[in-house]
């Protein structure tokens, strides 16, 4: 058992709570019903991250209190870059440029030897839902469009944004590893375009924020990297669907899972047997 005590809640996601632990120490906690599969894949992608020299925070144990699974990771002190562009304290060109730097250096950094590939990720995790979120149909026309595409293997955060980058004093540093795997940058970036101009818009005070830092991101990176904005655009809008249905295999319900199924079927590349076409040619 780690040394440390459960302090005051200083953040809040949508499956765990991050409290104050020992000095100079936080504890991420996993809410009641969430994957140990998944928390545990987050501490171990964490820990891999930061030691191949990711800007990612640093792993310091695993605890485990009435039930729930932690992660105690050092205290990354700063606001997020959210907070920043929400109360105008950054420009959200200066927050895309930041945000595109951070990828640029993701993506340089070898990946773990363990990390799923994004083919895995979605064969595995449709295989073994129980809910019915993609039907087998359309998991195979995903997982054909993955062949299609064949993705080279850089390290992938999967959930790049503002409210996931603290601005620390040793510069911006990512938080939530959970979703990380081998793909292609433009598979992340796709991420992040879907977040920040689909998701973030309809639930944010001003849409055109996220648009606008989305939009800078995507010119930095393809500056820093020496592409072709078109080119990058244009790979951007391929790993689109894929993003759609990575999102609806993490069990939305309601209105945004109508939204996505919709999304999904609108931009998935298929013929009349509901296989991309280029599987015919």
């Amino acid at each position: 058992m780690m040394r440390g005590a459960l302090g005051e809640k200083i953040g809040e996601g949508a499956f765990a709570d991050v409290h104050a632990w020992a000095k100079g120490q936080v504890v991420k906690l996993f809410k009641p019903g969430f994957s140990q599969q998944l928390s545990s894949h987050e501490a171990r992608m964490t820990r891999a991250a930061f030691a191949a020299g990711a800007p990612a925070p640093e792993v310091l144990g695993e605890v485990t209190m009435e039930g729930r699974f932690g992660i105690v990771l050092s205290r990354l002190d700063g606001p997020t870059l959210l907070q920043l562009t929400r109360d105008g304290t950054m420009t959200f060109a200066r927050a895309g440029a930041i945000l595109a730097n951070l990828l640029v250096s993701v993506h340089r950094t070898p990946p773990p030897r363990d990390v799923a590939s994004l083919r895995d990720w979605i064969d595995h995790v449709s295989r073994h839902d129980g809910r019915g979120r993609l039907s087998s149909h359309t998991a195979a026309a995903v997982l054909a469009l993955i062949d299609r595409l064949r993705p080279a293997g850089e390290l992938c955060h999967g959930d790049v944004h503002p409210g996931n980058t603290i601005m620390t004093a040793d510069g911006p540093r990512l938080v939530d590893w959970t979703w990380s795997m081998r793909g292609p940058v433009a598979l992340d970036l796709a991420f992040s375009h879907f977040i920040l101009t689909e998701f973030a818009p309809e639930r944010v005070d001003d849409p055109r924020r996220p648009r606008a830092v989305n939009a800078a991101m995507q010119s930095e990176y393809a500056r820093l990297t020496g592409l072709s904005p078109a080119a990058l655009t244009a790979a951007i809008e391929d790993y689109l669907p894929i993003a759609y249905a990575f999102n609806l295999l993490l069990g939305p319900e309601g209105a945004l899972r109508e939204w996505l199924v919709q999304r999904l079927e609108a931009t998935l590349p298929t013929d009349h047997s509901g296989l991309p076409a280029s599987q015919d040619t």
